[in-house]
């Protein structure tokens, strides 16, 4: 059965609120579909831990722009374009299965990460060996799944064969730009990186990887023209920044309660961001200091953050950052008269990137 099969339901609402419920609707029913294709427990309990993982919230932001790409550029209610966009959303959970162990978290939509809900299982079941390492393990496979199940979806959205293939090539440039980022990022906690190096990380690990990527996704899925598809470049670049750059904020000044995150984590991982980088450019010795001691350092705890948070602001580094934002959000909103699309999606594009500029998860 394929998925366009086993999700279509009609035409769909590719409009606010509605796609949402689309993409969830087409997650579970895939994921169900994948689920009952075993019957061993085991196999059937990964596969819930993964959909209640998947349905627990998230913003659904790469599956929208991969539809307004496609409404852009007169795309219709073909059910197959929610398919194709909930195999984005897929390949989204891959790499927050393995984001979530490399960052060592322990909080996931205000859940227990996937690595930690395995290590529950073994340790709760009795078995043998170290639940810690049985967690990761398993969690690193379920995340492959996720992979491969991505691809699957994609392939099997039923869209024209031939417009498919043009977007698998864009499809296999995010995936590349977003493991070339999150490597990036990996090695900025081992070797410190400066103020550019973070610019780069944020570029690939989510600028392209959030909205260009998705949003010319969706144009070449609708049969755009390349030299358009490439255009929207110009408004997803700079969004997709400042997206990245407001995650940071939300990182370190966030409600854990809201995001659904500590906002110990990053700290205590040292995670390199333009938010830590141009704190570390304005600090004085003291603060320097201060920094190096408690950023990175695993025993960190919430006097020491609320002290680091207190430096951020008074390097004037928070400021700058929310300045930042602002640019982008407005060199974006700037291009998209120029941009042959629709006029409804233009809208549609304007108001998201205001919002995504200005959200608190």
């Amino acid at each position: 059965m394929t998925a366009t099969s086993e999700t279509a339901r009609g035409a769909p609402d590719l409009s606010g609120p509605g796609l949402r419920v689309e993409v969830e609707r087409t997650i579970d029913s895939f994921l169900t579909a994948r689920r009952d294709m075993n019957a061993n427990p085991e196999w059937r309990d990964g596969v819930d831990a993964l959909r209640a993982l998947a349905l627990a919230g998230g913003k659904r932001t790469r599956p929208t722009f991969c539809c307004l790409g496609w409404r852009a550029f007169g795309g219709d209610d073909d059910p197959g374009i929610i398919v194709a966009a909930t195999a984005l959303e897929l390949f989204h959970l891959f790499a927050l299965v393995h984001d979530d162990i490399m960052d060592d978290s322990d909080v996931r939509r205000g859940n227990p990460t996937l690595h930690v809900t395995m290590a529950q299982a073994h340790r709760r079941l009795g078995w043998r060996g170290d639940p810690e390492h049985y967690g990761r393990n398993a969690a690193i496979l379920w995340g492959d799944l996720c992979l491969t199940w991505s691809d699957e979806a994609f392939h099997s959205c039923g869209l024209p064969a031939e417009r498919v293939a043009a977007a698998a090539r864009l499809l296999q440039s995010m995936r590349v730009e977003v493991l070339l980022g999150q490597y990036l990022d990996v090695r900025g906690e081992a070797v410190r990186a400066d103020l550019a190096d973070c610019l780069t990380i944020l570029l690939y690990k989510s600028a392209k990887y959030t909205v260009e990527r998705p949003l010319q996704i969706g144009a070449m899925l609708a049969g755009a023209p390349r030299p358009e598809v490439d255009r929207l470049s110009r408004f997803g670049v700079p969004i997709g920044e400042a997206f990245q750059l407001r995650d940071d904020i939300l990182g370190l000044f966030g409600d854990d309660a809201v995001t659904g995150k500590s906002t110990l984590s990053d700290l205590r991982s040292g995670k390199s961001t333009v938010l830590m980088a141009l704190t570390r450019q304005r600090a004085d010795a003291t603060q320097a200091a201060e920094i190096s001691r408690w950023h990175g350092n695993p025993r960190l705890g919430e006097r020491e953050a609320l002290r680091l948070r207190h430096i951020v602001r008074d390097t004037g580094a928070l400021r700058t950052v929310e300045e930042m934002i602002h640019a982008r959000t407005e060199q974006a909103v700037s291009v998209l008269d120029s941009l042959p699309i629709a006029t409804q999606v233009r809208s549609a594009l304007t108001e998201l990137a205001h919002t995504l500029s200005v959200r608190h998860s």
